[in-house]
C-alpha cells in the first residue's frame, strides 16, 4: 500500500472483556471491561463500537477519525530512508491530547520508488549494518515520546507479490534482520512493546522471530465484494477471513491484532463488515484489537481487481 507522509493518524479503541491482562501491558484501555457504545451520526461504513468489543484503531491520514469516540491508539507509518523524525514527536502531541497510545510501522525503505533497493540490496545493507546508526537513532526518538508505543517493523513479510522490499526474503534473513532491529533498538527504546506482523499466509510461521522477540502478533485482513464475488462466489465474512491465519499465530500465546483492516464493497456487504469487526467472537480469544486501514488501496489486487477505497469517507 502506498503510504502517505501524513503521518497522523487515530484508531478508535474500547477494552475488550478478553485479553484484559494483554492490553493493560499494550497499555491498550487497561482495567475497561465494555466499550463506548455511542458513536454518533457517521456514515455506515466506520467501524461500529461493539459493548462489549474488541478495541478498534484507525491508520487515519485524512482525520475521519479524529471525532469518532473511544479512540485510544494512533497508528502511523514511517519509512527509515529519508525519514522525518519530528513527526513523530508531533504524533505524540496528538495522541496524548486524545487520550490516546501509539502504534508505530517502521518500513524499511524508501517512499520514493526512484530511491528504493532492491530486495537484495536492502537485505544486504541491513544484516551488513549500514541502517545501524539509522536505527539507533529512530529509537532515540521514541524513547522520548510520552505514549505508550507499540513498535512494528516490517510487515507482512510471507507476502510474495512484490508490494515490499523485504517480503519474500528467505525466513532465515527476515529474522536475522528483526533481530538485528530488535536488538540495536529495545535496549534505547526500552519501554516500547514490539509487534511482529504477517499478513496471515500459510508459510508466515517461517518467519517468526522467537518469543523475546514479540510482545503482540499482528495480522492484515481485507474485505473486498469485487474479489469474494469474482474468487469465491459469494460474499465472506471478517470471521471466515481473519480464521486462517489467526489459527496459525494462536498458539505463539500472544495477544493477537489486526494490524491493518479495511472492506470495500456495497452498503450490504459494508454495513456486515462494520458491526462485526468488533464485536467479541469466542472463537478469537485472544484477539486484542483491530486497527481500520483508512486510505485507498495502492497496490493493485491481483488478476485485475483493481483498487479498492477503504475510506470510510
Amino acid at each position: 500500500m502506498k503510504r502517505r507522509r501524513v503521518l497522523v493518524n487515530m484508531l478508535a479503541a474500547a477494552a475488550a472483556p478478553v485479553a484484559l491482562s494483554a492490553l493493560g501491558r499494550l497499555g491498550w484501555g487497561e482495567g475497561e471491561l465494555f466499550a463506548d457504545s455511542t458513536v454518533g451520526n457517521f456514515p455506515t461504513k466506520y467501524p461500529r463500537i461493539s459493548h462489549p468489543g474488541v478495541p478498534l484503531g484507525v491508520y487515519d491520514p485524512h482525520g475521519d477519525f479524529k471525532d469518532y469516540p473511544s479512540v485510544k491508539i494512533e497508528h502511523v507509518f514511517m519509512p527509515w530512508q529519508d525519514v522525518e523524525l519530528s513527526a513523530l514527536y508531533t504524533a505524540d502531541t496528538y495522541a496524548r491530547a486524545r487520550g490516546r497510545t501509539l502504534l508505530i510501522t517502521i518500513e524499511p525503505w524508501s517512499w520514493s520508488e526512484d530511491s528504493r533497493q532492491t530486495p537484495d540490496q536492502l537485505r544486504d545493507a541491513v544484516l551488513g549494518g549500514h541502517y545501524d546508526e539509522t536505527i539507533k537513532s529512530i529509537a532515540k526518538v521514541i524513547s522520548e515520546l510520552k505514549s505508550p508505543v507499540t513498535i512494528r517493523w516490517g510487515q507482512e513479510m510471507e507476502d510474495t507479490r512484490g508490494r515490499f522490499a523485504w517480503s519474500g526474503w528467505k525466513p532465515s534473513d527476515y529474522i536475522a534482520a528483526y533481530r538485528r532491529f530488535y536488538d540495536l533498538s529495545h535496549p534505547i527504546a526500552i519501554k516500547a512493546k514490539y509487534m511482529w506482523s504477517p499478513m496471515g499466509h500459510s508459510n508466515l510461521t517461517d518467519y517468526y522471530p522467537g518469543d523475546a522477540y514479540a510482545d503482540v502478533i499482528g495480522l492484515s485482513v481485507f474485505g473486498f465484494q469485487k474479489y469474494d464475488k469474482g474468487k469465491f462466489g459469494r460474499d465472506r465474512t471478517f470471521g471466515e477471513i481473519l480464521k486462517s491465519g489467526y489459527d496459525l499465530v494462536v498458539g505463539f500465546g500472544k495477544p493477537v491484532v489486526v494490524a491493518e483492516l479495511g472492506y470495500d464493497g456495497d452498503e450490504s456487504y459494508v454495513a456486515n463488515w462494520a458491526d462485526s469487526v468488533t464485536k467479541f467472537d469466542a472463537s478469537f480469544s485472544q484477539l486484542a484489537g483491530v486497527v481500520y486501514f483508512d486510505d485507498k488501496e495502492g497496490h493493485p489486487w491481483p488478476e485485475n481487481y483493481g483498487l479498492p477505497d477503504w475510506r470510510v469517507a
